[in-house]
């Protein structure tokens, strides 16, 4: 397809996109339906069906991508009559375009401008979802320095914190560091946290946290006391997972924090080659 009349389709999709008072983007199905280059609503009805189906059979709800409306439309005469129209999310559209003929050159062009908008939102979705664990690991590897100075300050041990951290994941994990490594398949040289999903990590550091607050609060000065304590701890937010259904030692592991961490900076470093311009 030529590069004028990729212009030309994009920036006609472009301009019949609407957005609602809450920030979401949509169309009108009486607009894509001239957009597609269908000239008939009755045969472009039959595409909307199918792409309900396709809605359905992908575990999403209809009614959150296709949401029936009627509007005022004025006819020759110059008077108004109201007719039936639909408005279409963009994964909505994504489906319409999948569903429709694709000896169109209008359906071609929209199979792939939706779907590379919609893997856009997926990547913005996933690069959130990175951003959230490298910030609770961090998170967490600061809770966990300031419990082991807090616990060497106390007991004059550098091992006790050690001892304390391995009694804590025994406690919300029912199982011993070493063992949830092996389950998770993590080398035993590394931290268990580099490969745990963000929930269980912020679970970690709720835990942490909490005893870091006590042994302060109440005076603790032994790693009998500072252990019972973090016990304590990790077994009230275990039981919290377990309530909302939440098995932590079930959980997959998750990629390595360090590959994430180089690959969201390497991310970062290439934003900087080729930035937009307001000029």
């Amino acid at each position: 397809m030529r590069s004028e009349i990729v212009k030309g389709l994009t920036d006609d999709f472009e301009s019949c996109s609407q957005t609602t008072e809450t920030g979401i983007e949509f169309w009108f199905a009486r607009d894509l339906q001239h957009l597609l280059g269908y000239t008939e609503w009755r045969n472009f009805s039959k595409v909307i069906l199918k792409a309900k189906t396709s809605c359905e059979v992908s575990n999403n709800q209809i009614t959150d991508h296709f949401v029936d409306v009627n509007k005022m439309v004025t006819i020759g005469s110059g008077s108004e009559r109201e007719i039936d129209d639909i408005m279409l999310t963009r994964y909505a559209c994504y489906l319409i375009a999948q569903n429709g003929d694709p000896k169109k050159e209008q359906i071609a062009f929209a199979q792939n401008y939706f779907a590379v908008q919609t893997r856009k939102f997926e990547i913005v979705e996933q690069r959130i979802n990175d951003w959230e664990r490298l910030n609770a690991r961090q998170k967490l590897t600061l809770s966990e320095k300031e419990l082991s100075g807090l616990i060497f300050e106390k007991t004059g041990n550098d091992k006790d914190f050690g001892i304390i951290r391995s009694k804590g994941d025994q406690a919300l994990f029912g199982k011993t560091t070493s063992q949830m490594k092996k389950k998770l398949g993590v080398p035993e040289s590394r931290p268990l946290a580099d490969f745990l999903p963000t929930i269980v990590i912020k679970a970690k550091d709720f835990a942490a946290e909490i005893t870091v607050f006590n042994t302060r609060d109440k005076g603790l000065s032994t790693e009998s006391g500072i252990s019972t304590e973090h016990v304590k701890n990790n077994l009230g937010v275990r039981k919290l997972l377990l309530e909302r259904k939440i098995v932590p030692e079930n959980i997959p592991a998750e990629e390595d924090i360090k590959k994430l961490e180089r690959r969201v900076n390497s991310e970062m470093k290439s934003i900087g080659k080729n930035p937009d311009k307001l000029n």
